[in-house]
């Protein structure tokens, strides 16, 4: 698989690099060329007041500048050196005479600001003065004013670098910039594109990695994590896909875990629900069909068989919703500091009348100056209810059920004995599950259908749980414990 990244970076730095490279060459031959113009015209600043300090005859007997004179003294400059131009401009700046190459002159006066700038500077500053040859020409130049009976008669003015030859420098500084620069910039290119590539990939190698952990992940492979060898200096990327990985494979596994229990549940509903069902419809025919002949002892007797198989109905079904809306957080906890003891004492009223039915003592054993508990007084009491039920479910006749209260500083506890079968020891971790059957050897359930399951759910609703201890043909204990309340 191609590291499409490192191949996209590469591009757009290959590109940069042209691009820096271009603006280095344009810029080194600019600073060439300033550079020529800047060295030619400090070689030269003074040539223009020497030239005026030598000449033998500068003004006329009336005080006036004497242009023939000065005429010749340009023509033999232009002799000596073809490469200047030699203007004599009155004070006004206006070309009164000149030696050019062709006679090519367009302006008929240059401005002088430039030219004031460079006598007071003495010739140490760079400037460029228009050039008489081009309107919106500048040059390099030299100029040296001419003075009589200290007023300002005109100046001599010098450029520097005639056009042509600045058109052959520039030919040449730019054929050799260019062949200069060409070279470093294929150097620089070459060199940095070489480290640039090499840069990104041990950049990108990393995370073309955590791509690859990625496509596994997204392919069905919920365990592929990013290891720490693979994160590189992408730790941050790899620490928050490993994160996001673990939050989606835990809620897959839970709505895994959810369809099961929901099929569990369905199958053993249907089950549990099959047998009150068939009750009642065995009964209800068997009155339809021989409701005059049946006495009416035998008659009661059956509609009593229907009333108890409707009241498991109804209570199978209301344990399925109650423990539905716990699974799902439906049922909001409004904790509140009451006396659990009271509440206990209440419910072992409650169950009182049914073990006396079944023949069992029920004893409850009360505790002084027991603290309050901090929760909610109805969910607590359907956990102490559930606990009874079962107890009672199965207690033998002539058995015992004892509800014990205990404290420690911080939690309220509560056991609930009773002396009935007890529990195989491999069995207790799982009773508290949702509809954990017997195994086919026993005649009973172990659990209670779905009453534990939700006296486990609202105990960890208030942050707590529920245990059993148990041994087998001496009986069982379930303990909870809830916090004690602090003002």
């Amino acid at each position: 698989m191609r590291n499409q990244l490192f191949i996209k970076l590469s591009i757009v730095f290959l590109l940069i690099l042209i691009a820096v490279g271009g603006i280095v060459t344009y810029i080194s031959q600019y600073t060439a060329r300033q550079y020529h113009l800047e060295t030619n015209q400090k070689l030269h600043a003074t040539l223009a007041q020497y030239t005026v300090d030598h000449l033998p005859n500068t003004f006329t007997d009336d005080g006036q500048i004497d242009t023939n004179s000065i005429q010749e003294l340009m023509h033999s400059m232009m002799i000596i050196n073809p490469d200047v131009e030699v203007y004599l401009l009155d004070n006004q700046g206006t070309i009164l005479s000149h030696v050019a190459p062709y006679k090519k002159v367009v302006r008929e006066k240059v401005d002088l600001e430039p030219v004031k700038k460079f006598i007071e500077a003495k010739g140490e500053i760079f400037i460029e003065g228009d050039d008489p040859r081009d309107l919106l020409g500048k040059k390099v130049f030299s100029v040296a004013p001419f003075i009589k009976d200290n007023q300002l008669k005109g100046y001599y003015y010098i450029i520097l670098a005639s056009q042509e030859k600045d058109a052959v420098m520039s030919s040449l500084l730019n054929t050799y910039a260019w062949r200069l620069g060409s070279r470093l910039l294929l150097i620089t290119l070459l060199g940095s594109l070489i480290l640039g590539l090499f840069a990104f990939w041990y950049q990108t190698r990393n995370l073309s990695k955590i791509k690859k952990v990625m496509e596994k992940f997204r392919h069905g492979d919920y365990s592929a994590r990013v290891l720490e060898s693979q994160k590189g200096d992408f730790a941050v990327l790899g620490d928050t896909f490993n994160s996001m990985a673990s939050t989606i494979q835990q809620n897959i596994e839970k709505i895994v875990s959810i369809d099961s229990f929901r099929k569990e549940l369905i199958a053993n509903i249907s089950h549990d629900l099959r047998t009150p069902l068939s009750i009642i419809q065995g009964y209800t025919e068997t009155l339809l069909m021989k409701k005059d002949t049946l006495p009416k002892n035998q008659q009661e007797e059956y509609l009593d068989n229907i009333h108890e198989s409707s009241k498991q109905l109804v209570g199978l079904v209301n344990q399925l919703f109650e423990l539905s809306k716990l699974e799902s957080n439906q049922i909001q906890v409004h904790k509140e500091p009451f006396p659990l003891q009271e509440l206990t004492l209440d419910m072992a009223h409650r169950f009182e009348i049914l073990a006396e039915q079944k023949n069992i003592h029920l004893e409850f054993e009360p505790v002084k100056d027991l603290p309050l508990v901090y929760a909610d007084i109805g969910l607590v009491e359907r956990v102490i209810q559930n606990i009874l039920d079962n107890a009672l479910k199965f207690t033998p006749e002539k058995g015992k059920i004892t509800i014990k209260l205990y404290h420690d500083q911080n939690h309220v506890k509560v056991d609930i004995s009773d002396t009935g079968k007890g529990i195989p020891k491999k069995r207790q971790s799982a009773i508290f599950e949702r509809y954990i059957k017997s195994e086919p050897s026993e005649n009973q359930k172990v659990g209670s259908g779905l009453g534990l399951a939700i006296a486990k759910k609202i105990m960890e609703l208030h942050d707590s749980s529920i245990q059993v201890k148990s041994k087998l043909n001496v009986g069982s204990t379930f303990r909870f414990e809830l916090p004690v309340y602090t003002a």
